[in-house]
């Protein structure tokens, strides 16, 4: 099959990239080429452990400035965009190498954080713990922000005049923190919730791989490469085909998702006033209420004495809720269980 695109006829308005400029970041994204590959994959190890200590500690104690810190440090993103611009070059074994030091990363940075769980023997899991329910259920928007995430990583890495932006983009996307969260949630016995942050991590990788293939492409970095001596390959359409197919079906949940989502925000927002009436009738107010695992829960607070729930029950019902369960939680009065009327 012929080259997908013919670098001989592109337009001369196009941005492109010198020798100098792939030279560096070939340096900078393959960490199996070059002289100092030992140097470079040492740092890269020292770094993700240190990374996934910082991001899996951060998430046990609910930090979100400990997680930011573990995202600058996490140094994932070099193998990935070194994947996109692998493929760019069509050049297998390093696409291979480059994916392999993606995988073993994930699963060291998983492991490790399992560990930390046992170690810390704390139930940590999305209803416990914010750090963790903000990433066990990915939508399409997590998409969108991973695919101009990634765009903004290969265009940095292309302009070394803006590579000041690379630790923001390094916040931006989330890589070592969503695997904290998969080896943290197995631990804890919840592996409905640790494959939703693999799905998280998995959109992001594909994401920047394919924004990086296409930024990497529109800067002729084939030719560049060509005329510095590096070996470049046919870039066939099936490569890309293939990229394009991968976001597609990581589509199909976020939408899902995202669709879940919208719809426990109907649920809450229709519950919200009946919640708020229902306590302000007898001197109490609602302090939170939220939709997690299925279960509409109320926190409510007030004097004594303690306020009764099944008023609300019926309430809930009247509103067209009766086939939600709901749990009320009274500050002095405990918890109270409201089973759905199905």
């Amino acid at each position: 099959m012929s080259s997908m695109v013919n670098e001989q006829h592109a337009g001369t308005h196009s941005p492109t990239v010198t020798g100098a400029d792939v030279e560096r970041m070939m340096g900078r994204l393959l960490l199996t080429v070059g002289s100092d590959t030992r140097t470079k994959l040492s740092g890269f190890w020292a770094l993700l452990i240190l990374a996934t200590v910082i991001a899996a500690s951060g998430i046990i104690a609910d930090s979100t400035a400990a997680v930011i810190g573990a995202m600058i440090v996490a140094p994932l993103m070099t193998p990935i965009l070194g994947t996109a611009l692998s493929v760019v070059l069509a050049q297998r074994r390093l696409i291979l190498a480059n994916l392999g030091m993606v995988l073993a990363g994930a699963a060291c940075v998983v492991a490790i954080a399992f560990l930390l769980g046992l170690v810390t023997q704390t139930l940590l899991v999305a209803d416990t713990n914010t750090q963790i329910a903000a990433r066990v259920a990915p939508r399409l928007i997590d998409l969108v922000a991973a695919l101009a995430t990634g765009v903004v990583g290969a265009f940095a890495m292309v302009r070394s005049d803006i590579s000041d932006a690379l630790p923001g983009v390094a916040i931006a996307i989330s890589l070592v923190p969503p695997l904290a969260v998969v080896g943290l949630t197995l631990e804890s016995g919840a592996p409905d919730q640790a494959l939703g942050a693999l799905l998280l991590f998995g959109t992001n990788v594909t994401a920047i791989i394919a924004t990086g293939t296409v930024v990497f492409m529109l800067y002729r970095v084939r030719p560049a490469a060509r005329a510095l001596g590096v070996e470049v390959g046919h870039l066939r359409a099936r490569t890309v085909a293939v990229e394009l197919v991968a976001l597609v079906v990581l589509a199909v949940p976020l939408g899902i998702g995202s669709a879940v989502v919208v719809q426990q925000e109907i649920v809450v927002s229709r519950a919200a006033p009946v919640a708020a009436d229902w306590a302000e009738d007898q001197g109490w107010q609602v302090a939170d209420i939220s939709l997690r695992q299925g279960t509409l829960r109320i926190l409510a607070l007030g004097p004594p004495p303690t306020i009764q729930e099944a008023g609300l029950r019926q309430r809930l019902d009247d509103a067209g809720l009766a086939d939600v369960d709901a749990e009320v939680t009274l500050v002095l009065g405990g918890s109270r269980e409201l089973p759905a009327n199905r």
